[in-house]
């Protein structure tokens, strides 16, 4: 799966000149927490966020009136707070490669770019509810996860020999095991039950969580 799939396209975006009030404002309205910046050639130049605002605001127990706290953020500009120089990534980029640069610097959104214009972003929440598809949380049925050898043949093994029980496979994935030599497989399964299921894992795992969600 690639960005251009996921991505929202044509973002809301600020300007550098834009007061911070107008920002805050903007996100308000359409209901985001990060504006792309960009200058009058409409080139991305930084990111702004609530967080920026927020850390740029008077504390809350300054003895500022409403008034005089809404008045100095009209007066600070997006270009002072933005962040400078953000991370990008293009429409081709793989999700998997999008949420390396999120975690590896982290960032709670990516700009994507096409022939050096802004054409869309993709945020931390973005990449959560591909997850979320990704584990088939939205089907019920049974969530199964087994600790097994790392050798090849097994999870072929067991995708024979759940296919042959008629039972469906809705999500699968692994993630490393507690040393080399062992890895950890989670499968979402329908059309099956605990028994089955134990009856085919048990064989070749070394623990077994299986659980009706």
């Amino acid at each position: 799966m690639i960005i251009a799939d996921r991505m929202k396209k044509n973002p809301a975006t600020a300007t550098p000149d834009m007061s911070i009030s107008d920002a805050s404002a903007k996100m308000k309205a359409e209901k985001v927490h990060r504006l792309p910046v960009l200058d009058d050639d409409r080139r991305l130049v930084g990111v702004i966020s609530e967080k920026d605002i927020l850390l740029a605001a008077p504390s809350p127990a300054s003895t500022l009136s409403t008034y005089e706290i809404n008045y100095l953020l009209s007066k600070l500009k997006v270009k002072n707070i933005m962040s400078r120089n953000p991370v990008t990534i293009t429409r081709e980029t793989t999700i998997e490669e999008a949420v390396r640069l999120m975690v590896e610097n982290d960032l709670s959104c990516l700009p994507v770019m096409e022939k050096g214009y802004l054409c869309g972003i993709v945020s931390k929440s973005d990449l959560f509810k591909i997850l979320l598809e990704m584990l088939g949380a939205k089907h019920e049925g049974i969530r199964v996860e087994a600790l097994v050898e790392d050798k090849v043949g097994v999870v072929a093994g067991l995708s024979e020999k759940f296919t042959s029980s008629g039972i469906n496979i809705i999500s699968f994935g692994t993630i490393d095991g507690p040393d080399p030599e062992h890895k950890v497989l989670t499968f979402k399964l329908e059309h099956a039950t605990e028994k089955q299921v134990r009856a085919i894992l048990e064989p070749v795992s070394v623990s077994l969580d299986i659980r009706s969600v």
